[in-house]
């Protein structure tokens, strides 16, 4: 660039002259740059639809499944090239399950959910993006892995929590995510609402004041799964976390000598669900891709996939080989026996519902 002195003593036409040669210089590289931008956009567009050589799928899931899709998106890229010759690459998206349902709803790309509950995958559907009949494009009600709900405490247990009626004591510190943006935090929710139905041989009034001082007992709503591990393994907060089976079992294992499990009398089925996006796959011509994608879960290789990062196998022999790692003994309730998803939902999540008289107060 010329220095000052040199324009100070320039006339003001020359002055003039210099200046705009300089603005003419600077806009002819940006120029040049932007059509060097510009071409190889294109060229990169061209190269990588040409003979469909390569196909990319996004699957929306929810917060405790990253480990899991990372390594069984390996395993089916090999599988997916060996059955067409085609390239696939995964892009992966994680978060509260509710809210990922809202997202792909209002217009995030997705051509498979793999959510926490089927009542999410529904909200897609009702957005006009996945036909009906879904739930039944799969087996075992497309979900090919379930799990349940445990406690995650300290190691030693010095709260000395064994079950539901613990974590209403004063004094203890519970961490559990928000149900209105997390769908394991709806399982959690009504696994303690199981509970209470036994232990109050079904007096709603006792049931609510029991759940309203589990809830007073939380110190932080997360909004999703894996934001509450985060609160209770890395941030220190709480005495106990109300955890996926499998999210549990990832924190023992990276944490041996910190934490311990425990397994409370009554828990829940918790079967999360997967879809295809028919709206998106039919618009991007990636449906054989995506229906492969979550049919192959239900592989020998993808089901002992699920067991070893601690989601249990749909398939009953495999899951019996994972004996040693999950209490197949658990007493389980399930979503049945609370009239399914829109009736749990309407009567617990809706806006005014049960969760929602319980927390204001």
């Amino acid at each position: 660039m010329p220095k000052l002195w040199f324009f100070l003593n320039l006339g003001p036409y020359k002055f003039y002259r210099e200046v705009e040669k300089m603005r003419r210089i600077k806009l002819f590289s940006l120029l040049f740059v932007f059509g060097i931008i510009v071409g190889s956009i294109a060229g990169c567009g061209e190269a990588k639809g040409e003979g469909d050589e390569k196909i990319t799928l996004t699957n929306v899931s929810y917060d405790p499944t990253r480990e899991l899709y990372e390594a069984y998106n390996k395993v089916y890229q090999k599988h997916w090239k060996e059955k067409s010759g085609q390239d696939v690459e995964i892009t992966q998206s994680h978060g509260g399950s509710g809210k990922q349902a809202l997202e792909v709803a209002n217009g995030l790309q997705a051509d498979v959910v793999t959510l926490a509950l089927e009542y999410d995958i529904k909200a897609v559907e009702d957005a006009g993006l996945i036909e009906p009949g879904w739930l039944d494009e799969f087996d075992k009600d497309s979900a090919p892995y379930t799990s349940t709900v445990v406690f995650l405490v300290r190691k030693g247990n010095p709260k000395n929590i064994r079950d539901w009626d613990d974590l209403v004591k004063d004094g203890v510190g519970v961490i559990t995510p928000n149900p209105k943006t997390s769908g394991g935090a709806r399982w959690n929710y009504l696994a303690a609402w199981a509970y209470g139905k036994k232990a109050f041989e079904g007096d709603e009034t006792q049931i609510q004041e029991f759940l309203q001082k589990l809830y007073q007992n939380v110190l932080v709503l997360d909004s999703g799964a894996r934001g509450s591990t985060t609160s209770f393994v890395e941030n220190g907060q709480g005495d106990v976390l109300i955890a996926w089976e499998n999210e549990a079992y990832l924190s023992l294992r990276d944490y041996p000598e910190d934490y311990e499990i425990v397994t409370p009398s009554i828990s829940i089925l918790a079967q999360p669900s997967v879809a295809v996006v028919d709206a998106v796959v039919d618009e991007r011509g990636t449906r054989e891709a995506a229906e492969e994608y979550l049919n192959y879960l239900y592989s020998d290789e993808a089901q002992r996939i699920a067991g070893d990062y601690f989601y249990r196998p749909s398939d009953p022999d495999i899951l019996k080989e994972y004996g040693d790692v999950f209490n197949l003994d658990i007493n389980l309730a399930t979503i049945d026996q609370f009239g399914g998803w829109d009736e749990a939902q309407e009567v617990h999540f809706s806006d005014g519902g049960i969760f929602d008289q319980i927390y204001d107060e």
